[in-house]
């Protein structure tokens, strides 16, 4: 999982995830897609890859790279404990509200 965290850590890699999210892509039209110079976006896919966050697969004289949202799970598996840690706060301060609400005359749910 530490290696999927610092590949997530950097805003160029994160941008190259969120367009592969959407479709698969050659190492070019990424490069289009960042404001860094190609071999910069090569070292960036390079990381992805060795995370384990992309695929890429051979296509006559080009690389197609293509989301791994596999290597995902531990992480949103760690991020479980925190979402329902918020959802717990949030969860109580709703009811904070909806009791301020009923205190001053108020309607619940308006």
């Amino acid at each position: 999982m530490d290696m999927v965290l610092q590949a997530l850590a950097d805003p160029s890699r994160r941008t190259v995830l969120e367009i592969l999210r959407d479709h698969p892509a050659t190492a070019g039209e990424l490069a289009d897609a960042l404001p860094i110079a190609r071999p910069g976006v090569s070292r960036h896919l390079r990381v992805l890859r060795e995370a384990g966050l992309v695929d890429v697969r051979a296509e006559a004289q080009r690389r197609i790279y293509s989301l791994r949202p596999e290597a995902l799970v531990e992480v949103d598996e760690w991020l479980e404990g925190y979402r329902a840690l918020w959802q717990n706060r949030l969860d109580a301060l709703h009811t904070e509200i909806a009791r301020g609400k009923v205190a001053r005359g108020e309607k619940a749910g308006q």
